[in-house]
């Protein structure tokens, strides 16, 4: 069945947004740097002498939910003395509920850069990408089709009847919505880059996602990404589309793909661009190498920059290479001037 978008988490996330921010960045009108300095001064230290308090509220990427909540948010708060609050979506829909007023983090950690550009300038004018993941095929052990994923994981049979077994009339498949979650089009670029690779039949790509919009949000394979690996895992679905990180942390079961079709090398960056998919609105989006970036959105707080830095950080950063990340050189897009000086440090400027 097609699953509806959840908004529940707004509720959640308004109920915290107490710790949250001004509507707009720093150089927004006066009476949101003014509101947004007074929320800023809750998250402060009471004084020079005493331990942090407050809180930074994170809006990050679903991809990035096992990282962030069982991992960086104890280390952070050990670390550095504020408390961590987030919530995993799909960084289109962050995205498009941060532009609305929905929804009011201090941080913004995304999936492509693509989807903060848009939030600027009202509410940002930088993002700094940091690390790097690749696509794969996850797939459930009880599935009757185990067997067969499993021989092209261990490479008895060839990668490519992968795109074969997929098209099987019955099997389970699910994905993101193309429309809204990058690792969706990131699903149909790579399907599109294997097709071209293994010199698959035209409609392969068609055959496998079950229709030739590759675009439509109208599918039964489509899901919310918090929810596909569970879905995944509880028998519901054969196979999925996920990111190699979310199949080592998670421990799922999956099958490797080469470099010439995962979306995870620098490298190859012009080939995944000749991969495309047309969204709702006639907007074309072309496959790049899958990165992770990360802003503060509004008026940055002390909880905020705070968590920024320990991110970009020696110790943030391994915590991302433990969980199957590709550490990239932090490099920042838009203005480094307006960068917190804490975070600045940790770019080595």
């Amino acid at each position: 069945m097609i699953l509806a978008k959840k908004r529940a988490h707004v509720v959640a996330l308004l109920a915290i947004a107490c710790t949250g921010l001004a509507a707009g960045c720093s150089s927004s009108s006066s009476s949101s740097t003014s509101s947004a300095s007074a929320r800023a001064s809750s998250s402060a230290p009471a004084s020079p002498s005493s331990a942090p308090t407050g809180t930074v509220n994170v809006a990050y990427a679903a991809s990035l939910q096992f990282l962030n909540e069982k991992v960086v948010s104890p280390a952070f708060t050990s670390a550095q003395g504020y408390k961590f609050s987030g919530f995993g979506a799909s960084s289109g829909d962050l995205e498009t509920d941060i532009a609305s007023g929905e929804i009011h983090p201090n941080v913004f950690e995304s999936v492509g850069g693509d989807n903060i550009t848009p939030l600027e300038p009202k509410f940002t004018n930088w993002y700094v990408q940091y690390a790097g993941t690749s696509m794969v095929v996850a797939y459930n052990p009880n599935s009757k089709y185990a067997s067969q994923f499993k021989a092209i994981a261990d490479g008895s049979k060839p990668l490519s009847s992968l795109f074969t077994l997929l098209q099987t009339p019955g099997l389970k498949l699910g994905r993101t919505d193309p429309n809204t979650d990058p690792q969706g089009r990131d699903f149909i670029y790579m399907l599109e880059l294997a097709q071209k690779y293994y010199h698959l039949p035209s409609d392969t790509v068609a055959k496998i996602l079950g229709t030739s919009d590759f675009g439509s949000g109208s599918s039964s394979q489509l899901y919310a990404e918090s929810s596909l690996d569970t879905t995944l895992e509880s028998g519901q679905l054969d196979a999925a589309s996920a990111f190699v990180t979310q199949a080592i942390e998670l421990h799922l079961d999956y099958i490797p793909l080469p470099a010439a079709i995962n979306l995870g090398s620098a490298a190859l960056a012009s080939t995944y661009k000749t991969a495309k998919v047309t969204i709702k609105g006639g907007v074309t989006k072309s496959g790049s190498p899958q990165v992770i970036d990360i802003t503060i959105i509004g008026t940055p707080t002390p909880a905020a920059t705070a968590f920024v830095a320990y991110t970009l950080s020696s110790a943030g950063l391994a915590q991302y290479k433990a969980g199957g990340f590709t550490l990239l050189t932090p490099t920042v897009t838009g203005s480094s001037s307006s960068i917190p000086s804490a975070v600045s440090s940790e770019l080595g400027s």
